[in-house]
């Protein structure tokens, strides 16, 4: 058996890593043919494979040892989280954060992917698809290749939804960093389609998260009250405890998604502001305008004529001067008479 510890993940084809605790309590890495080998006398066995990879399917529908329907659920392509018992199994759907690589902005695409798992007491088969990138089952595996994670099926499925849990809170940190700094940028009278097109993203994101983390919470509140054999009552405090965060987590996307339409409302308003001041200048022009634009019609100036003819030598001067006195007096009675009695 492979006992290199620094063993990369992932360098057999649709197998990311496979984990055996042997009696002393350590673990060891696993290969496919090792895998195959495996009986329950042999100690714990943790199984992570690409639910997408042919010799993963192939596996899991064949050599496993799975129940066919049950195998036909863990590989399928898309699953709502959920808890279900098989017996004394259970098979359990969360989903993690999936960070993929950076965008042009610098921004990062994070998006919550499934993971599929199967659980018996000496036993634990998860998938997650080839492309996604789930640094909450990594993590916990180096914990417990370092002496320091779960050594019963219990605790590995409280400790998967803790992990899980926790990088969700920091998503949501990120979020309400997002959501904190368009804030800033609205009470700077920052406004503009660029910042708009932000704040319905942030909106999207919030509402998106929010539609798999609900059915998340019920899932692990289902997973805390089974009454699976293996399922011991420190993990189920465990659980009880990650499902209270979880809850906190959704509480915080509420409160972020207000706010988010708070931000939406108030961008509406300075559109809408800024439109009125628009129609009022125009308004205002219209008004200076109007007079002046009568006596020139009045007197056939826009058709080439002035007052008195165009060969008396004045003409344009009375002209100019009708005109100028025209708009005094309109821009007096608008400065005086609409806007005099307004502080």
């Amino acid at each position: 058996m492979a006992t290199d510890r620094e063993l990369q993940a992932g360098v057999e084809t649709g197998l990311r890593f496979a984990m055996l605790m042997t009696e002393d309590g350590s673990f060891l890495d696993l290969t496919w043919s090792e895998i195959k080998r495996w009986k329950p006398s042999d100690g714990f066995l943790w199984v992570h494979l690409e639910r997408d990879d042919p010799a993963a399917q192939h596996w899991v529908r064949e050599e496993s040892g799975i129940d066919p329907l049950v195998a036909l659920a863990l590989l399928a392509e898309e699953s709502r989280p959920r808890v279900q018992d098989v017996g004394d199994q259970l098979l359990v759907v969360l989903r993690g954060v999936n960070k993929q690589n950076p965008l042009e902005d610098g921004s990062i695409d994070t998006e919550l992917v499934p993971i599929h798992i199967w659980m018996e007491s000496g036993r634990c088969v998860s998938l997650r698809d080839k492309a996604h990138n789930l640094s909450a089952l990594r993590d916990l595996r180096l914990s417990m290749m370092n002496g320091k994670g779960p050594r019963t099926a219990a605790g590995l499925m409280a400790r998967i939804a803790e992990k899980v849990t926790d990088h969700l809170g920091d998503l949501v940190e990120d979020l309400e960093d997002e959501i904190s700094e368009l804030e800033d940028r609205i009470g700077d009278n920052e406004g503009g389609s660029a910042l708009r097109a932000e704040i319905a993203v942030t909106r999207r994101r919030v509402v998106q998260f929010r539609r798999y983390l609900a059915p998340q919470r019920d899932a692990l509140y289902r997973l805390r009250h089974d009454d699976a054999s293996w399922l011991d009552q420190a993990a189920k405090e465990h659980l009880r405890e990650v499902n209270d965060r979880l809850v906190r987590h959704l509480e915080d996307l509420d409160e972020i998604r207000q706010r988010a339409n708070i931000l939406q409302e108030e961008q509406v308003a300075m559109v809408a502001e800024q439109g009125n001041r628009n129609t009022f200048v125009l308004s205002v022009v219209t008004v200076l305008m109007l007079p002046m634009t009568f006596i020139t019609g009045f007197f056939g100036m826009n058709t080439g004529q002035l007052p008195f003819g165009t060969e008396h030598p004045y003409g344009t001067l009375i002209a100019a001067t009708i005109i100028g006195v025209v708009g005094l007096v309109t821009a007096a009675i608008l400065r005086f008479g609409l806007f005099g009695g307004r502080r």
